[in-house]
């Protein structure tokens, strides 16, 4: 009796690449498991059928094995997994056909070779798409990126308007009224750049990088385009004119305030003072800004008569001369009804995302 072997029960199951064997030992430490040509050693003390002994089994395996067990233990049982060098299906997990008495198979994990090339797929499906969400990058570092594109959008515009804010407020306490007339041949680069760069916010509420709604950044992108590139970059008569002055200034200071609340934004800060500016200074700027837009087109109006610039005659046997001025005139309607529509637009959404914040 000394010298009988014990052997535990041990439960069974494989997949395509693995073996499981589950050794129904408990309290056991120490094991000493190992895999030599192909047959798997077992040997450990602990509490099985037989009571608290010395428990030991070894198993052929019916095909070639991966010579590296991986065990876990618990209160109650050793886990065994063991890797098949060949992914496949196995008709039998021993050698010899006949089942040895301790071993059976393990119904908690048992699956029939169609569920296990099911449960085979789904795990290469997970894999892919792990693979493509990591190659993608997650929501986070999307968000991030977004975060970090938007910043840097709104820190540029607003060291373009803060330069020609600085630089229109030192010269007119040195120069006074003179610096109104030199505006544009000072600030007409910046002001370019700064417009034409704007049309990227149209095209972030086109794509859906930001919430902001497409058409009242379009009218505003068109509405002072057509001021600076037709009224101001084609007409020098209008180039020396005090008016430039202040539809740069008034634009200018609309934008250092806004651009320095979305930078915040984009950071999760808020920052009452300039939130309150934000919400606050554009209710005078806004129709100011319009009255001196108005006042541009108004004053461009007799020089583009007198030059005749963008007029045209048409065709025979109409043979009529449809002056640019005709234009303008319905741009100033189109300008007071779009600003009255924008005003009406913007001021809940702003007053009430002001009381948010």
């Amino acid at each position: 009796m000394e010298n009988q072997v014990l052997t535990p029960h041990v439960y069974w199951a494989q997949r395509h690449r693995e073996l499981y064997l589950r050794v129904e030992l408990s309290d056991v430490q120490n094991p000493a498991i190992s895999i030599t040509e192909n047959v798997l050693h077992f040997k450990a003390q602990g509490h099985g059928a037989k009571g608290d002994n010395v428990y030991e089994f070894h198993l052929e395996f019916l095909d070639l094995v991966k010579p590296e067990p991986a065990y876990k233990l618990t209160q109650r049982q050793v886990n065994i997994t063991v890797q098949k060098k060949v992914s496949q299906w196995w008709e039998r997990l021993t050698k010899q056909e006949k089942r040895p008495l301790f071993l059976a198979p393990d119904f908690d994990r048992w699956l029939d070779e169609s569920d296990a090339e099911m449960e085979l797929r789904a795990k290469e499906e997970e894999r892919l798409n792990k693979l493509r969400l990591e190659s993608q990058g997650s929501p986070e570092t999307l968000i991030s990126l977004k975060k970090g594109y938007l910043f840097m959008y709104n820190l540029v515009q607003f060291l373009g308007f803060s330069w020609m804010f600085v630089n229109m407020t030192v010269r007119f306490f040195i120069l006074g009224k003179e610096s109104f007339y030199d505006t544009f041949h000072t600030m007409a680069d910046m002001m370019y750049f700064c417009q034409m760069l704007s049309v990227v916010e149209t095209i972030n509420a086109a794509i859906g990088v930001t919430k902001s709604p497409v058409m009242p950044s379009l009218i505003q992108l068109l509405g002072r385009n057509f001021i600076l590139f037709i009224i101001f970059g084609t007409m020098e008569e209008m180039q020396n004119k005090a008016v430039v002055f202040f539809v740069f200034y008034t634009w200018s200071t609309i934008e250092i305030f806004r651009y320095p609340f979305y930078m915040l934004y984009c950071l999760d800060m808020d920052w009452k003072v300039l939130t309150w500016l934000r919400y606050t200074v554009w209710i005078p700027l806004y129709p100011l800004g319009c009255l001196a837009e108005a006042v541009s087109v108004i004053q461009s109006i007799p020089v583009f008569n007198e030059t005749g610039r963008f007029s045209f005659t048409l065709p025979y046997p109409v043979k009529i001369k449809v002056r640019f001025s005709f234009f303008l005139q319905i741009y100033l309607i189109l300008l007071f009804l779009g600003k009255c529509w924008l005003c009406n637009r913007l001021f809940p959404v702003l007053s009430l995302e002001g009381r948010v914040k």
